[in-house]
């Protein structure tokens, strides 16, 4: 009897796991995982898809320095996360120069001086890696919203008439 009650209970535990199993495989099929940032995967990755000319002005550490402040930057704009938030507030925009100026400033400040050609090529490749990955996604479109105006004004609207139940009104006495 026992033997049949531990094969019962050991049949219900495996249907319970079997069942979230199958809740969290469709969850996850619906709702991919956000894709995962690895700095140094990041680091290998931009050093050496850099284009030439400007990865011969510049040392590793440099491209390291320049990665971490535009990680520095996307921190500030709230859109690299540590997994407390799926989203960012709203739509962000990254690259460009906003974050070319952040990243000379900040370096200036550590006592480090860099070319904003330098900056932006790193960058770019850094964005290249992050689109790979699918951590960000190209460009938005403009919004562009069309109203269609009246060509010509409607039709004046006619107060409506006497109900045709209703006799005609008589003539004012006289």
């Amino acid at each position: 009897m026992a033997l049949v009650v531990g094969v019962l209970l050991v049949g219900i535990i495996l249907v319970i796991a079997a069942a979230f199993m199958a809740r969290e495989a469709g969850r996850l099929a619906q709702e991919p995982p956000a894709p995962t940032f690895d700095m140094t995967e990041a680091y290998d990755w931009v050093v050496e898809h850099l284009p030439d000319d400007i990865a011969a002005t510049l040392t590793p550490k440099d491209v390291r320095r320049i990665l971490r402040l535009q990680m520095d930057f996307f921190k500030r704009k709230g859109v690299a996360v540590n997994g407390s938030t799926a989203h960012p507030p709203g739509p962000v925009i990254v690259g460009g120069a906003e974050t070319v100026d952040y990243v000379i400033e900040q370096a200036a400040g550590e006592g480090f001086a860099f070319a904003p050609e330098q900056v932006h090529a790193v960058i770019e490749t850094q964005l290249e890696y992050m689109r790979a990955i699918g951590a960000i996604s190209n460009p938005a479109k403009p919004r562009v919203i069309r109203r269609e105006l009246p060509t010509e004004p409607p039709p004046p609207q006619l107060p409506p008439g006497p109900p045709d139940d209703l006799p005609p009104p008589e003539p004012p006495p006289a």
